[in-house]
């Protein structure tokens, strides 16, 4: 637990940092600066409305209407109106925890002063964060620019009464909601519909999460990859620093120095040492280069989604009396082609890790049997693994062509042309979904290949990894429902833990497996 207290449109946010706020592991707040400067922003707005100046958003209508002159009356009616004709999403609803933080991102980013939201709305959506009673939201219908309207529309429909929530475990309305907690519905002012639901905090929450989860994806790739290099008896030549550092790429340094750290202390590579073989298949001689290609993508979103979490995206900006500026923060390309090579380069982790595979069951290793097993014939060892690994990798092949490269005219085409960033999101959650499975199968087989190496042994970081797994998967002497064994490969990388067994190993092992970029690739 992180007892420092987070200041919401204060603070510096990261990804990391978003995600503790979320988990209720850091308590946040809106401190009194703060605060005085929603207010403030907010006097801005009521200003421009007494003055009856014409400005998009608060006295006029949106997208073609925005020539739409809106009285001074009808302001009001403008906002709570907004919400409910945007409100158009479809499909399943998001991940709860996604709407999470779809809240926190959007109360970071009104907070800081340029959106003329009231301090009671604020407050509105950090009640719902903390009674945690969580939208629902619709996964589709945004297109990226205008911000994430239709998701956003939902996301704060219970916020004038409308919309469902989940909440104590059950998707029930507003109504109900208010109903049992005593809450009424707000009258949103001027211009806050429309600072509610321009912004790009559903691309944004979902690049908070590819960042977590394409992390975990590439370090247990490293380590996995290691384990079918013993397994395999391959070369530890090809992650030599000398021949890294005539090509310095920093995904790709790191990763091999890390599979330097995994290897270290082997019996396994000692015994082939003088082996005939001069060089191994690209699939374990080019780990640094791919895995290391796939991290480069990955720290460049990183570095893109940060700039975005501390940012204000909606449309206008009120920066003070005599300045409302209209233009097109809320336009999601930046994340939304970042977002696309992450999921690129997740699904190229993803080809390389069912190539292994493949590799290992061809049975060209010394000592290690065609299919991983001793006596195939009546039994087919695990040939048809490798069947569901093709298919996931070629699941999203088809799935890594950029949603970015299109456009869809829309608003009567005034917004002419769009970011389909909200589809990167999704569709890069999904790529790495499938690339823990993929994963997942490939330790499977490296774990079966590595039994074959008894009784030499590998470091002791391997070691550890091997008998974490025989702790719920056995060595497989003859065929069995390995679906079984998938799925539970699958909980062993999605909750992490392999990683909580190399710190184990390291701590315990006084063992330095710090590498020249450890800060740049471990934190988010």
């Amino acid at each position: 637990m992180n007892t420092n207290t987070f200041h919401l449109g204060a603070d510096h946010l990261t990804a990391g940092i978003c995600l503790e706020l979320v988990r209720g592991q850091r308590p946040m707040t809106i401190d009194a600066t703060t605060r005085q400067k929603v207010r403030e922003s907010s006097a801005t707005v009521q200003r421009i409305v007494n003055k009856g100046e014409p400005v998009y958003g608060i006295n006029t209508g949106f997208g073609p209407l925005c020539t739409t002159k809106i009285s001074k009356e009808e302001t009001r009616i403008l906002q709570s109106n907004i919400l409910q004709s945007h409100s158009v999403g479809v499909g399943e609803p998001i991940a709860t925890e996604i709407a999470k933080i779809m809240l926190v991102l959007k109360v970071h980013s009104l907070a800081q002063g340029f959106s003329g939201i009231k301090e009671e709305t604020l407050d509105r959506i950090l009640w719902h964060l903390e009674t945690d009673a969580i939208p629902v939201v619709p996964s589709q219908g945004s297109v990226g620019a205008s911000g994430d309207l239709a998701p956003l529309s939902h996301l704060f429909l219970p916020l004038i009464g409308l919309g469902k929530v989940v909440f104590q475990g059950k998707t029930i309305t507003t109504q109900s909601l208010f109903e049992q907690t005593g809450k009424d519905p707000l009258e949103l002012g001027p211009k806050e519909g429309l600072a509610l639901i321009n912004g790009t905090q559903f691309i944004a929450a979902h690049a908070v999460k590819v960042i977590e989860k394409f992390h975990n994806v590439l370090t247990h790739a490293d380590l996995v990859g290691s384990m079918m290099i013993e397994g395999l008896q391959g070369s530890i030549k090809p992650f030599h620093p000398a021949l890294h550092a005539q090509r310095p790429f920093k995904g790709n340094v790191h990763v091999a120095e890390r599979i330097n750290h995994f290897l270290k202390g082997s019996e396994i590579l000692e015994d082939h040492a003088d082996c005939e073989r001069v060089q191994d298949p690209y699939s374990l001689r080019c780990i640094p280069q791919v895995h290391g290609s796939s991290r480069n993508a990955w720290l460049h979103l990183k570095e893109l989604v940060e700039v975005e979490l501390n940012s204000v995206t909606d449309n206008p900006l009120v920066i003070d009396d005599k300045l409302t500026i209209s233009g097109g923060s809320f336009h999601g390309q930046p994340l939304a082609m970042a977002l696309d090579y992450a999921a690129l380069a997740a699904s190229e982790i993803g080809n390389i890790s069912d190539r292994r595979i493949y590799l290992a069951l061809e049975g060209n290793s010394p000592g290690v049997p065609k299919l991983l097993m001793e006596d195939t014939g009546i039994n087919s060892g695990y040939m048809i693994l490798q069947y569901t690994s093709a298919a996931l990798a070629s699941e999203n092949k088809t799935s890594a062509f950029p949603a970015s490269a299109d456009s869809i005219p829309t608003s009567l085409g005034q917004e002419d042309h769009v970011s389909m960033g909200s589809i990167s999101g999704r569709k890069a959650l999904r790529i790495i979904d499938n690339v823990e499975k993929i994963l997942a199968i490939e330790l499977l087989t490296a774990a079966q290949a590595f039994e074959f190496r008894k009784p030499m042994k590998s470091g002791p970081v391997l070691e550890a990894i091997h008998a974490t797994v025989r702790k719920v998967v056995p060595f497989a002497a003859v065929d069995r429902v390995f679906h079984d064994d998938i799925e539970k490969a699958i909980a062993i990388i999605h909750e992490k833990e392999l990683l909580k067994v190399v710190r184990e190993v390291r701590d315990t092992a006084k063992l330095n497996t710090d590498t020249q970029y450890q800060t740049l690739f471990e934190t988010y």
